[in-house]
């Protein structure tokens, strides 16, 4: 049986672009009679609000959408987080990394990949001796995967209408699954939730189709299954930019106290 998700952030009010991915993976579960879930991803608490998420939950129902079974509220759930990293330490495939961003930045050495500046592996060099005595004095880190040890085979993941994609998470250098204020990062909670919740179908922005690389390894290490993947275009405004929070797209809630009707936005939502 298909099951498809939405799981948004609640870092603001959802506008068309949320409601165009929402109403994608909800169509594609109740036109094949298939499970449809909810999910919201909290796991950023200096961003997240429980505002944000309440009103979630009501513009998706305003709009005529239902879901199967309970929401799945991330931040409910860090211990199970806290197994998947304490698992992947154990195995040798993380390590504690000082850098700040700003550290990163001014790296001359550090190439771009598809989230911007990659890593240069400062940190992996540390020996045991120092990274104990860092973390002994209570330094700030974040935990990153060693790319180098992690990937051991060639990756492909299956997408919708093009048949297996390779991929190469090395791309993305030693990415980080786990930092202070945010104690494990989307990579990892999205593909443990979709792992755990049984989601056979992952529809989500074209953006975010490179992340896949990411999620496929920890598929392939944690020996989680790995779903069909079906990345669509994204709604954008009058100057050709995806709609986003930050550059003015109109809230949903917005649009219901002009008179705009569901009807009306589903179908501006495509």
């Amino acid at each position: 049986m298909i099951t498809t998700r939405f799981a948004p952030s609640p870092t603001g009010y959802l506008h068309l672009g949320h409601a165009h991915a929402a109403l994608v993976a909800w169509r594609r579960a109740r036109q094949a009679g298939g499970r449809f879930l909810l999910r919201i991803e909290d796991i950023d608490a200096t961003r997240c609000r429980p505002d944000f998420a309440a009103a979630i939950l009501e513009d998706l129902a305003w709009l005529g959408l239902d879901w199967d079974g309970e929401v799945r509220v991330q931040s409910a759930h860090l211990p199970e987080y806290r197994a998947v990293l304490d698992g992947l330490a154990g195995r040798g495939l993380l390590y504690p990394c000082f850098c700040t961003r700003a550290d990163i930045a001014r790296a001359a050495t550090a190439p771009h990949g598809p989230e911007g500046p990659v890593y240069p592996g400062t940190c992996r060099h540390l020996s045991a001796d120092e990274r104990a005595a860092r973390l002994a004095a209570g330094l700030p880190h974040a935990l990153r995967m060693d790319m180098a040890r992690a990937c051991t085979a060639p990756l492909r993941f299956l997408e919708e209408g093009e048949g297996e994609v390779p991929c190469d998470p090395r791309a993305f250098g030693d990415v980080v699954l786990a930092r202070k204020d945010a104690p494990a990062s989307y990579h990892l909670c999205v593909t443990h939730d979709d792992a755990l919740q049984g989601v056979t179908l992952v529809t989500r922005g074209i953006d975010l189709k490179p992340a896949t690389a990411v999620h496929r390894l920890l598929q392939l290490l944690m020996g989680w299954p790995a779903p069909l993947y079906a990345h669509h275009g994204l709604l954008t405004d009058a100057r050709g930019r995806r709609l986003a929070k930050r550059d003015g797209a109109p809230a949903l809630r917005d649009l219901r106290a002009q008179g705009v009707s569901p009807e009306a936005v589903r179908a501006a939502a495509g």
